[in-house]
């Protein structure tokens, strides 16, 4: 499957196992985990994207990269 590579913004390629993501514009490699908190950590727009797993959130916040650990 196709996705935006975080690094160049290209193309990458997720694996059908939803494991790992690879570019090969960039060489970038990373787990799947590692995108999403990646992707989260680095666009506002995607910030609390965690928080739709949850079961209420209200008046919470999505917290940091740091604190997901």
């Amino acid at each position: 499957m196709k996705i935006k590579c975080p690094k160049c913004k290209g193309n990458a390629d997720l694996a059908q196992d939803f494991t790992l993501v690879t570019c090969q514009d960039c060489n970038l490699e990373m787990s799947y985990g590692e995108y999403v908190k990646y992707v989260a950590h680095n666009d506002v727009t995607y910030s609390d994207i965690l928080g739709d797993y949850a079961g209420s959130t209200e008046g919470q916040t999505a917290g940091t990269l740091d604190e997901w650990d």
